[in-house]
């Protein structure tokens, strides 16, 4: 059975959860605000879903868990210290020729920490950069609509609760001007770290550092890559925090119109289990994600004969950029198969042809989900480039597409149906 089978007047009813949505992320960005990873208005953003899940749901829980909520961003300002540090150690071996030695290995050796931290961090999402940082506590909602009866199956649609940090170089000039700035800025720290191999190798063997000939060429070039380097620094504003009503308050408010829905029109599944989930501190490393699987993996994996998905939604705004993200973490991480099957068929009952994507920037709660043994996939919908509203102030409770707020209302109640009728067969 389709949702629209269930109800008169499906189109109307269909809007009328779409404008569910919209309202209350007006609502929430009106009362709270901004909400930074491991702050009160998250916490308070959160209370309210809580209570509103409360009215819809059979069990609703807020757990905690701390964080270093600036960790995962930090490697930004490490790799522009490490590698502006090394650059001038490098041009110092010109003109104090018997420190070579020292001033190139001390080069490499803190340009390879930062690339370190870059890739574990930034790449890999993971928390290596935490027990160095102060910590705060954030929170995970957790919504549960049983089954009437004995429960077979368990569907959770998810959202994050927290914004991000303005992203500077994208409110400045959106895609053009932030990839450059994150090629440059990458690409010449990778040089850094090759010319002080170079010259750490040339210095091995007992080899004259001199001003002039090909080393001192590259470490004439390096130096003027200390611009670049120190206007990484700008790269986000700590304190301009975004009001995220698109990223990711679109995910979490159509998440809690799956259980809105099948609560007014008296619906609920005899054998499958609908559970919303409006995690914290996403944006700072897929945090809240990692501490609900920390927290609930076992559990799940234990239950072999409950069969559980999660449907991860993550900005919904661009209608001709929907996508199912079935790999995730700059392409690192391969979702469900299975999941994002469902959510391709769901799809086509919607009228949808909802293409396969990569997530080559970045990451989803999904992938979190996924690396801890459990079947997830992420559907978003907005414009890879990114966006220019991505991470700036033009996220707004002004900047929404109710067009795509339905389509996305819309195919997770498919999704709930389909898999409460077919499972992932």
């Amino acid at each position: 059975m389709k949702p629209s089978e269930t109800v008169k007047n499906y189109p109307s009813e269909r809007r009328m959860y779409s404008n569910y949505v919209i309202r209350n992320i007006k609502k929430i960005c009106k009362e709270f605000g901004p909400r930074c990873a491991g702050s009160e208005k998250e916490y308070e953003a959160q209370q309210w879903m809580a209570d509103e899940l409360k009215t819809t749901c059979d069990d609703v829980k807020i757990e905690d868990f701390k964080l270093a909520p600036w960790a995962f961003m930090s490697w930004v300002q490490l790799t522009v210290f490490c590698v502006t540090a090394a650059t001038i150690l490098l041009l110092l071996t010109h003109f104090l020729p018997q420190f070579a030695l020292i001033f190139t290995a001390v080069a490499v050796g803190i340009v390879a920490v930062a690339f370190f931290f870059v890739i574990t961090e930034f790449l890999l999402y993971k928390q290596t950069l935490d027990p160095f940082m102060k910590k705060k506590v954030s929170h995970n909602v957790i919504a549960v609509r049983k089954a009437s009866g004995e429960t077979k199956r368990r569907i959770v649609f998810s959202g994050h609760a927290d914004s991000a940090p303005e992203w500077r170089f994208t409110y400045w000039g959106g895609p053009k001007l932030l990839l450059p700035v994150i090629g440059l800025g990458l690409g010449g720290a990778a040089y850094t770290l090759v010319h002080g191999i170079i010259a750490l190798v040339f210095v091995l063997k007992d080899k004259p550092v001199q001003q002039g000939g090909a080393l001192w060429i590259l470490s004439i070039v390096n130096a003027c890559l200390i611009p670049v380097f120190l206007v990484c620094l700008l790269f986000y504003d700590k304190k301009r925090i975004v009001d995220g009503a698109n990223d990711n308050l679109t995910g979490c408010l159509v998440s809690m119109a799956v259980p809105r829905f099948m609560q007014d029109h008296d619906i609920r599944f005899e054998n499958t289990e609908v559970m919303v989930i409006c995690t914290g501190a996403e944006e700072a490393g897929l945090r809240g994600a990692k501490a609900f699987c920390k927290a609930h993996a076992d559990e799940f994996k234990a239950e072999k004969d409950v069969e559980t998905v999660f449907v991860c939604l993550d900005t919904i705004r661009d209608y001709e950029f929907m996508g199912i993200y079935h790999k995730d973490m700059t392409g690192t991480v391969k979702n469900s198969d299975e999941v994002s099957k469902l959510v391709y068929d769901a799809g086509k009952l919607c009228d949808l042809d909802i293409p396969y994507e990569n997530l080559f920037f970045g990451s989803s709660d999904a992938a979190a989900i996924t690396q801890a043994g459990l079947k997830a996939t992420c559907f978003a919908a907005m414009d890879p480039a990114p966006a220019r509203y991505y991470h700036t102030r033009l996220d707004t409770a002004d900047n929404m597409e109710l067009k795509t707020i339905e389509a996305g209302v819309d195919l997770c109640l498919n999704c709930a149906f389909l898999f409460d009728e077919k499972g992932l067969s």
